[in-house]
C-alpha cells in the first residue's frame, strides 16, 4: 500500500474514495471497512500488479480499520482511520513557510502557537521535496497527530487553515502538505497539460527522454558529483593542505561573525560573495560530560555543508536544495575530548544568501542526560575558494525542481486518485516576469488537478501573492496578482487577498494567521454551509466610463472603507498606455475615479505597484484586491 494508506490517515467522509496498491498481477484484491455497516468490496489486480477499489464512505467518526486482502498473502491492517475532511495543501515556499523554526524562522508569534497547536483531530502528512521525470508511485511520508512537536515542522497556512475548519467543524481534518520553495506552476502540473502549450515542448521532450533511463543518469551524475568533492581540495585551500577543519589549525588572524546568520549582511566583504566560507567554533567539557552521548544542532545552513568536531567529519549535506533543511549530526564515541573541543562548518553558497540561520535555541551540542551548550554567538570565519574558482556541483541540469512536470511526478503523483474535499493553494512569485503566460496556465493546471483526482468540482482556493518590492519590477508582479484574480473566472475557485498583511521588505510575510483563516472562509461559506460568513474582499468587477470619470462596480463590497485614510493606488490610462495618479471616492459598492491628466480613460488600475498595501475594504475586514481593467 502507498504511505498515503497507512495507521492515523482520513478517508474524506460522505464520498465515494478510492483505495489502491500493488500485488502479484490478476491477484483478488478484498477491502473491508469496521465502521457501523461496513462492507468488502473487491477488485482485481491488472497486468502490472496494480489494483484500485472504489467504495462509499460514511459520516464523519473513527478510530475504525481498513483491512486489505489480496490473494493468500497475510492481510493488511490499517489502523487508526477517520472519516472526516481531506485537503491537499500545495504551492512554493510561503506554503512551506513552518510554523517554527525550519523552513525559515517561525512565523509571527511562533512559540505561542506552537505550545497550543494541539489538535488531536487534525491529522497530518508531509510528501517530502522530491523531483522526478516520470510519474512516482508513492512517497516517504506518514500520517501524524497534530501536536505541538509534529505542528512545528508544518505548513503554517496549512495549519491555521485546519485549525480553523477545525474549530468550526466538528469532524477530523486531514491536511496533506506538498510543496516546494522558489517553484514554478509548470513543476507542478502534468504532461498531458502543458502538451497545450508549445512554450514547453522542449523541456517535455527532455523530461520524456531521460525518464526512460534514470538509471544510467544517476550513475553518471554519482561519479561527476564524487570527483568534483574530491577534487575540492585543490582548489579551496582549507579543504587541501591549510587543512581548516584541524582542532590544531590556528585561527587567530580569521574574523568574528555572529551566528546564526547570513554573512551577506553581517560582513561587507562577503555582501556579494558567493562560494566557500569556513566557520569554527570551540567549546570546553570536563572530564565528567565525555560520558554522554552528543548531538551537534546547527539549524539551517545555505546551502551544503560540510561538518567537522576535532577533525572528524561528523556530517554534511552535499546536495542542492539542502538550504531549508536542519542539520542534527551525532557525534561518534571517542571524539570528543576533555578540555577544548573545535567546531568547523565549511559552508558552500552556489548564490543569493549564504550562512548558518535558524534561532539562536537551534544551534547547540545536546547530550543524552537533556543537557545542552548552546553554540549561539560569535564564530570565527575565513572566506574560502569562491564559486568561480571551485565551479558548481554537478547537479541533474536535465532534471531540477522547476523542470517542467518535475513535481507533479515527484510529489503529486503519489496522491493521486486520493479522495479530496478541495486543495488550497500559494504561489505565484516564480512565476512574476511571465504574469501574462500565467493566466493561461494556472488555471491550466486547476482543470489538469481535478481530472487526476477525478473531481470535475473540486474546491481550489489560493493565495493572491503579497506586497513586496521586488527588483527591477515593472509592473509584473501586480499583472501577476491580477493573473490571479482573474482566474477566478473557474468555477469553484477562491482568493485570499493579502494586500494589507504583507511586508513589502519581506517576500515571505510572518502572519500566515490570517491567511490561513482567509483561505478558510472561502471552504466555511462555500462547502461547509456557512452562508452567514463574507469569505472574500472587494472584488472589481465592472467599469462604465462617463466622460472622463470612470465607475468601476465591486462585488463582496457591502461597507466599503478605507478605515479613515486616503484612498490612494488608484491610476488612470488613456490610449498610450501610460497610468497617472487619479483620485477617487467611494460611492455605495463603486468606486469613482478622475485624474485631471487622463480626459479619455482607456484603463483603470489599482494597487500598481510591486509593493503596494491596500487602502480599502470591506465590512468585514477583508482586503481589496489590486486589478486592471479595460475600459470599453
Amino acid at each position: 500500500m502507498p504511505a498515503i494508506f497507512s495507521d492515523g490517515m482520513v478517508l474524506q467522509r460522505e464520498a465515494q474514495v478510492r483505495v489502491w496498491g500493488w500485488c502479484d498481477p490478476g491477484e483478488p484484491v478484498a477491502v473491508t471497512a469496521s465502521w457501523p455497516g461496513g462492507s468488502t468490496w473487491r477488485a482485481e489486480a491488472d497486468r502490472e500488479g496494480r489494483f484500485e477499489v472504489a467504495f462509499d464512505t460514511q459520516q464523519a467518526g473513527g478510530p475504525f480499520e481498513l483491512t486489505v486482502r489480496a490473494g493468500s498473502n497475510p492481510e493488511h491492517v490499517i489502523d487508526d482511520v477517520w472519516l472526516g475532511e481531506v485537503w491537499i495543501c500545495s504551492g512554493q515556499s510561503n506554503m512551506e513557510w513552518t510554523l517554527g523554526p525550519g523552513v525559515g524562522p517561525g512565523i509571527q508569534d511562533w512559540k505561542r502557537e506552537v505550545l497550543s497547536a494541539d489538535y488531536p483531530e487534525l491529522r497530518l502528512f508531509n510528501v517530502p521535496n522530491h523531483f522526478a521525470a516520470s510519474p512516482a508511485d508513492d512517497c516517504e511520508a506518514r500520517w501524524m497527530r497534530c501536536t505541538p512537536e509534529t505542528a512545528t515542522t508544518f505548513s503554517a497556512t496549512a495549519y491555521f487553515f485546519g485549525r480553523e475548519l477545525a474549530r468550526n467543524l466538528d469532524c477530523p481534518i486531514a491536511l496533506v502538505e506538498t510543496d516546494w520553495g522558489g517553484t514554478v506552476c509548470e513543476a507542478w502540473t502534468s504532461h498531458e497539460a502543458l502538451a497545450a502549450f508549445p512554450e514547453f515542448k522542449d523541456d517535455l521532450k527532455t523530461v520524456a527522454k531521460f525518464g526512460m533511463n534514470p538509471w544510467k543518469v544517476e550513475q553518471e551524475l554519482a561519479r561527476a558529483t564524487e570527483a568534483w568533492w574530491k577534487g575540492l581540495g585543490e582548489k579551496d585551500p582549507g579543504s587541501g593542505e591549510a587543512r581548516f577543519m584541524n582542532a590544531s589549525f590556528s585561527d587567530k588572524g580569521w574574523g568574528a561573525m555572529p551566528v546564526p546568520g547570513g554573512w551577506e549582511g553581517a560582513v561587507e566583504s562577503l555582501a556579494r560573495f558567493d562560494g566557500i566560507v569556513w566557520f569554527r567554533r570551540s567549546f570546553e567539557l570536563s572530564g565528567n560530560e565525555l560520558d554522554h552521548e552528543y548531538t551537534l544542532e546547527l539549524g539551517t545552513i545555505d546551502d551544503m555543508d560540510t561538518t567537522w568536531v576535532n577533525g572528524q567529519k561528523v556530517g554534511g549535506l552535499e546536495t542542492y536544495g539542502s538550504w531549508n533543511k536542519k542539520r542534527s549530526y551525532a557525534i561518534p564515541a571517542g571524539v570528543l575530548k576533555k578540555g577544548r573541543n573545535v567546531i568547523a562548518v565549511r559552508v558552500l553558497d552556489t548564490g543569493g544568501a549564504g550562512g548558518i540561520h535558524g534561532e539562536s535555541d537551534s544551534l547547540a551540542l545536546k547530550a543524552s542526560d537533556g543537557t545542552e551548550l548552546s553554540l549561539a554567538g560569535s564564530w570565527r570565519y575565513q572566506a574560502g575558494a569562491d564559486i568561480r574558482t571551485v565551479g558548481r556541483p554537478p547537479s541533474r541540469a536535465w532534471l531540477h525542481q522547476n523542470r517542467a512536470t518535475a513535481l507533479f511526478n515527484g510529489m503529486l503523483s503519489p496522491l493521486i486518485p486520493l479522495s479530496v474535499r478541495g486543495v488550497i493553494w500559494y504561489q505565484g512569485e516564480s512565476n512574476r516576469p511571465r504574469w501574462e503566460q500565467y493566466r493561461r496556465l494556472f488555471p491550466a493546471m486547476i482543470v489538469d488537478w481535478r481530472q487526476q483526482f477525478q473531481n470535475a468540482d473540486m474546491p481550489f482556493y489560493f493565495v493572491q501573492i503579497a506586497p513586496f518590492n521586488y527588483g527591477g519590477d515593472t509592473g509584473e508582479a501586480a499583472l501577476l496578482r491580477d493573473a490571479q484574480r482573474r482566474t477566478l473566472a473557474l468555477p469553484n475557485t477562491g482568493m485570499a487577498v493579502t494586500m494589507d498583511i504583507g511586508d513589502p521588505r519581506n517576500i515571505h510575510p510572518a502572519n500566515k494567521q490570517d491567511v490561513g483563516r482567509r483561505l478558510a472562509l472561502w471552504a466555511l461559506a462555500k462547502d461547509y454551509g456557512k452562508a452567514e460568513l463574507e469569505y472574500s474582499g472587494p472584488l472589481a468587477a465592472s467599469v462604465k466610463r462617463s466622460g472622463a470619470s470612470v465607475r468601476v462596480r465591486f462585488t463582496h463590497a457591502d461597507g466599503l472603507t478605507t478605515r479613515g485614510a486616503p484612498l490612494e493606488l488608484f491610476t488612470l490610462a488613456g490610449s498610450d498606455g501610460r497610468y497617472h495618479p487619479a483620485m477617487a471616492k467611494i460611492d455605495g459598492d463603486t468606486i469613482v475615479v478622475q485624474s485631471n491628466a487622463v480626459s479619455e480613460p482607456k484603463s483603470v488600475r489599482f494597487g500598481g505597484g510591486a509593493g503596494d498595501e491596500t487602502s480599502l475594504w470591506n465590512a468585514a475586514g477583508l482586503p481589496a484586491s489590486s486589478f486592471v481593467l479595460d475600459i470599453p
